[in-house]
């Protein structure tokens, strides 16, 4: 179990300048909404022990070098539960968000809707919800950090509401708490841990690098889409056009195959450069999601933002030459959505034999995850821009390719099928898999002169 901060604790932990916002008043008749015997006492209990006179401390803050506001729960009082006047400070400070375009962070820690306020209290959760979807709206990110324990509606709604998941180590996470779920239940199941591998969680932060993890994320996601063009907002956020980013220089062997199946060769061959390599050329920094949100995560799939050419901010999504399962499809396809929403261009790096095609990735949904890929790409509020680095099998690579808008390394393939693949479908001995290969026209020429994709880009130093 992870240590359990105060909310002010919390607060001085992730950031600086911390400016409390004014906190809105609701008068209740004795003992609550529903007359609750000794609720009044029991906050007047929690006020002598915490200091808070409520559940959640909300004010603006400086992270790094952005300002952010602030939404910190206090566990100590009444066990961080949400009740009608916590859902007045949480929907406050949103309103403050939206007013000067501030990102929103969320250090949760609490144990859900609280008891002595009924159905009032639940009905939180839909206002909580609201304003969250209003931020999305607005173009506002939202990153969650996830304490010790984040259980029940503060959960299902800031914390995996987020645009973006960090948690502490240790810290008990789940919709269930620990009273409340079966009584054989895993404890393992329900910890920050758990649910990063269950993909909900986008990674598990110490605390002596909260700080610093967090003041990463503000900055790619609140810098300027165009910002080496000197714009203070982001182009989506004041209706502009977002401009597409350049493909990577190739990092590989400049020299094009001769054949087809050279070229499957080459972009097979263990020595040619992965995506990660590519990835750290481009971006000078990056940080990752991880996770489709679903259930699964999938470590082929790399997604997240990095910093660009100009300090320009970048989403990616790329393949890292395994079979990509149904978990890295729905990851890419939230994380195209996500810089959609906050107005920053997508690089995608293609490199895949094909969808996997097990039975396990039958069952865990792999057409409609491809097909809900497809739809990202198709419907993106920002430029996406594709670039083949290894192999491109059939749809499972198509899917994260931009139409129109597709370049190719020359040790590279794009192919409706594998060579050998074509070979037995039409009955052809394994001898002839090479003239398929040739048949196919799947060399980086090829597809250029097929209109297929724009170009061919030039080895990194020539």
């Amino acid at each position: 179990m992870t240590e359990r901060f105060s909310a002010r604790e919390a607060i001085a932990l992730a950031g600086d300048d911390f400016r409390e916002l004014p906190v809105p008043m609701r008068e209740f008749k004795p003992d609550g909404p529903l007359s609750w015997q000794g609720y009044d006492d029991a906050r007047r209990r929690a006020l002598t022990r915490t200091g808070e006179d409520e559940s959640v401390v909300c004010g603006t803050a400086v992270i790094g070098s952005t300002r952010a506001v602030l939404i910190a729960f206090e566990f100590g009082f009444l066990g961080g539960s949400l009740g009608a006047r916590t859902g007045d400070r949480v929907e406050a400070a949103y309103t403050q968000a939206r007013a000067h375009r501030l990102p929103v962070v969320s250090l949760v820690a609490t144990g859900g809707s609280r008891m002595q306020e009924g159905m009032l209290a639940l009905t939180q959760l839909q206002r909580v919800a609201r304003q969250s979807a209003l931020a999305r709206e607005a173009g506002l990110p939202q990153i969650a950090v996830l304490r010790d324990p984040t259980t029940g509606g503060g959960w299902a709604t800031l914390g995996a509401g987020a645009d973006v998941t960090l948690a502490l180590p240790g810290a008990q996470v789940g919709f269930a708490g620990s009273r409340v779920r079966p009584s054989d239940a895993d404890p393992a199941a329900y910890t920050a841990e758990a649910q990063m591998t269950a993909g909900a969680v986008d990674a598990v932060v110490r605390e002596e690098e909260l700080r610093e993890t967090l003041a990463l994320w503000l900055t790619l996601l609140t810098a300027p889409a165009a910002e080496a063009e000197g714009e203070v907002e982001s182009e989506a956020a004041s209706g502009g056009e977002v401009e597409p980013v350049s493909p990577p220089a190739a990092l590989g062997a400049p020299g094009l195959p001769a054949t087809g199946w050279d070229a499957v060769r080459h972009a097979r061959s263990p020595e040619r450069p992965r995506a990660a390599a590519y990835l750290d050329a481009y971006f000078s920094r990056r940080a990752a999601i991880g996770g489709d949100r679903c259930g699964g995560s999938d470590d082929g799939m790399l997604c997240g933002f990095g910093s660009g050419p100009a300090g320009r901010t970048v989403a990616y999504a790329a393949q890292c030459g395994t079979a990509t399962r149904p978990a890295g499809y729905r990851t890419a396809a939230r994380l195209i959505r996500l810089a959609g929403r906050l107005g920053f261009p997508v690089l995608t790096l293609v490199d895949t034999p094909g969808a996997a095609n097990d039975a396990q990735a039958e069952r865990q949904g792999a057409g409609s995850a491809i097909a809900d890929l497809f739809a990202a790409v198709a419907t993106a509020r920002t430029p996406v821009t594709t670039l083949v680095i290894g192999e491109g099998g059939s749809g499972g690579a198509l899917a994260l390719a931009a139409p129109g808008n597709t370049w190719a390394t020359p040790d590279s393939y794009f192919s409706v099928i594998a060579p050998e693949l074509a070979a037995a479908i039409l009955k052809r001995p394994a001898s002839e898999v090479r003239d398929t290969a040739d048949q196919l026209r799947i060399r980086p020429q090829d597809l250029v002169e097929l209109g297929v994709i724009r170009g061919i880009v030039e080895h990194a130093g020539r």
